[in-house]
């Protein structure tokens, strides 16, 4: 493996995950309680509204563009274009006031369709610059070295928040992402010849993704994984879109309080992501993955009985712990499916399900509150449905086995 290159690619995971920190925490605090107000789930539903859209545009682009990228040979200039659309919305963020819902809801909107629209094309490296006997540890490590840039991301939130320079929190959290991102625009792989034009490779692009889709069709082990993924990682991404939300609603943490508590979520998950970058390739992603859907289980139903600050910090330090695993573990699970040449389409089509359940959790967690007038708890707790049923498929699925014997 070129180290130059693993480390660009683990740094761009630190570079975005500067952004992370917006929809985690801070901006969706702010937008729910400051731009539209949530003292009966107004804000949950509008935050909701929100996420749901921003995953449905993804899903609904994401295989298309992961085709592209591989016909027209763009993979790095859409990263690049992606990544810079995308700090140019947070940049916007600083226009945003105090009732301007439709315009926060717009830049929201923007900014996380351009953030996990990069990550079709920076997943779709993965193959290419690690053999499959590593792929589970440096799948690990680029987890790992994303949970560090998070904390950092809220280390800086921090200092802002508590003077209530909200505006310069977004413009640091911005720059750093473009920062910190710019090594992986040098030093990746450059883009592979074009086989067709950029017009030529879109008509292609969408062709090809309802031929990769019957193909999908026909590999059962990669659609029944899929269509695992489809359900677990949409409770992952509800608990992560609301849990600052939950804390600051229905426990009273402060601002200042709920970025210290994702600071624990954040190093906990640096901590899962590395410790379980090895056994992911020793006893295999398959195996990773079920241990870490029985602790998002335990989360959730942790989470609707927590009655104090410390008692959820507890239930933070247990989701972090699993949250890298989980998505590296995944991840590493994907490359191992996908034929090789076909990593863009195929792993479009990972983006697919995974946001395209994440039109759903938010949806309900948002109606729930908003119908039983803001009880969080009652809306947390369907959650552990969705992981339920997430492993009741993968146990299903005859794939995920180890890739290496190194101990």
């Amino acid at each position: 493996m070129n180290r130059r290159v693993i480390a660009s690619w683990c740094l761009y995971d630190f570079a975005n995950s500067f952004y992370v920190v917006l929809p985690a925490v801070v901006w969706q605090v702010y937008y729910s309680r400051t731009i539209v107000g949530n003292e009966q789930g107004l804000g949950d539903l509008w935050w909701g509204w929100a996420i749901s859209l921003s995953m449905l545009l993804v899903a609904l682009s994401s295989p298309p563009m992961g085709a592209i990228a591989d016909y027209a040979g763009a993979r790095k200039r859409l990263l690049v274009a992606y990544t810079l659309a995308c700090v140019a919305a947070v940049l916007l963020f600083t226009t945003v006031q105090p009732g301007m819902i439709v315009r926060g809801f717009l830049l929201t909107v923007i900014s996380y369709v351009m953030f996990e629209g990069a990550l079709v094309f920076y997943n779709a490296y993965l193959p290419e610059i690690a053999p499959r006997e590593q792929q589970g540890r440096v799948s690990g490590w680029g987890f790992g070295t994303g949970y560090a840039g998070s904390a950092l991301g809220l280390f800086a939130a921090l200092v802002f928040v508590r003077q209530g320079l909200y505006p310069a929190a977004w413009t640091a959290i911005a720059l750093a992402f473009l920062f910190f991102a710019l090594p992986a625009f040098l030093w990746l792989p450059a883009d592979a010849p074009a086989r067709l034009g950029p017009l030529a490779a879109a008509r292609g692009g969408i062709a090809k993704t309802r031929r990769t889709l019957a193909e999908i069709l026909r590999m059962p082990a990669l659609r029944s994984f899929l269509l695992a993924y489809f359900f677990f990682e949409d409770g992952v991404n509800t608990v992560t879109y609301f849990a600052a939300n939950f804390a600051t609603q229905t426990l009273g943490f402060t601002d200042t309080e709920s970025i210290r508590l994702f600071l624990v979520v954040q190093l906990s998950a640096l901590a899962g992501a590395f410790l379980w970058a090895r056994p992911t390739d020793t006893l295999g992603p398959k195996r990773v993955v079920m241990l870490m859907l029985g602790q998002w289980s335990l989360v959730t139903i942790a989470a609707f009985f927590v009655q104090t600050k410390m008692q959820f910090f507890m239930v933070a330090l247990l989701a972090g712990s699993g949250l890298g695993a989980i998505q590296a573990a995944s991840r590493a699970f994907m490359a191992t499916l996908i034929p090789r040449g076909r990593e863009g389409d195929f792993f479009g089509f990972f983006s697919l399900c995974g946001k395209s359940a994440a039109v759903l959790g938010p949806l309900i967690f948002g109606g729930v509150s908003r119908l039983t007038g803001g009880n969080q708890r009652a809306a947390i707790l369907t959650v552990t449905l969705l992981f339920v049923i997430g492993g009741v498929l993968l146990a299903r699925v005859r794939a995920g086995g180890p890739t290496s014997q190194t101990p």
